[in-house]
């Protein structure tokens, strides 16, 4: 990982839209930092597709979606979108049909129950209400779970045929064959029209944990806030930039980078 500081100015001021994970990354303590919130409006205001795509669940995303200044909020690790309506509200978008979610939504409430019951201090996220295509067992927001136990929950998913990736709050579990890359690129699909591959150079990613690695390996212009440096031995693909602060305060200084770019040079 480079400092930000190394990021080319000549690449930052030619991108066209920024993706940014949420808890931890624009989080600070569980909420929205103000700094990072104006970087969202100041990143927008200045022309750029804004997208966060997270592990968390749709329900618990719509009241952001119709506050932020994003384009959307890609949940559950890419299986369902929130759109801004133009007159109002919001229009949630899926990957999967109904009936596959049907399906899929009863097989995951038997896998969840069967980690509650066999691996002790399990405890499904207080999020859980709010979620319609995956699954997420705490591990470190409001539950604490060692090293061990994350695993046993991660092989016990994939022993039942479920995708597990684990952020840096939750162990996240699903069927289908979404995840955060193809969320975002399914998003860029459904808003604009366009390929995300023929763009890619022109994207930024921005994020803080294991759930992001696939991100970090896909994208050119990767960045993580400070705080990815506890997962730095658990990444397989880790960010090419690093900000130097964590949280929030890391993604202001992203977007400070990007805007700074955009401005034009002072005459000598």
């Amino acid at each position: 990982m480079r400092a930000l500081s190394h990021w080319p100015r000549a690449v930052r001021g030619a991108l066209i839209g920024v993706f940014t994970d949420i808890d931890d990354t624009l989080t600070t303590e569980g909420a929205i930092s103000p700094d990072a919130l104006r970087a969202l409006a100041a990143l927008k205001a200045a022309g750029l597709h804004m997208v966060a795509v997270t592990g968390r669940p749709v329900g618990w995303s719509e009241p952001f979606a119709a506050a932020w200044p994003v384009d959307s909020i890609v949940a559950e690790n890419g299986a369902v979108a929130l759109v801004p309506a133009p007159g109002g509200g919001l229009v949630k978008r899926y990957q999967q049909d109904a009936d596959t979610r049907a399906r899929n939504f009863a097989r995951m409430g038997a896998v969840l129950d069967r980690i509650e019951r066999e691996i002790p201090g399990a405890r499904r996220a207080t999020d859980s209400a709010g979620r319609e295509c995956d699954i997420a067992i705490d591990h470190g927001e409001f539950v604490q779970l060692d090293d061990a136990r994350i695993a046993a929950v991660v092989a016990l998913m994939r022993g039942e045929g479920m995708h597990a990736t684990m952020s840096s709050i939750h162990v996240n579990g699903w069927y289908g064959e979404h995840n955060k890359l193809e969320g975002a690129r399914w998003i860029v699909r459904e808003l604009w029209c366009r390929t995300l591959a023929d763009e890619m150079d022109r994207w930024a990613y921005v994020g803080d944990s294991t759930n992001d690695a696939l991100m970090f390996e896909h994208f050119e212009h990767s960045i993580g806030v400070a705080n990815v440096r506890r997962f730095e031995s658990a990444l397989p693909h880790l960010p090419r930039y690093v900000a130097p602060s964590e949280r929030g305060a890391g993604f202001a200084e992203v977007a400070a980078a990007i805007l700074d770019a955009r401005a034009p040079l002072s005459a000598p």
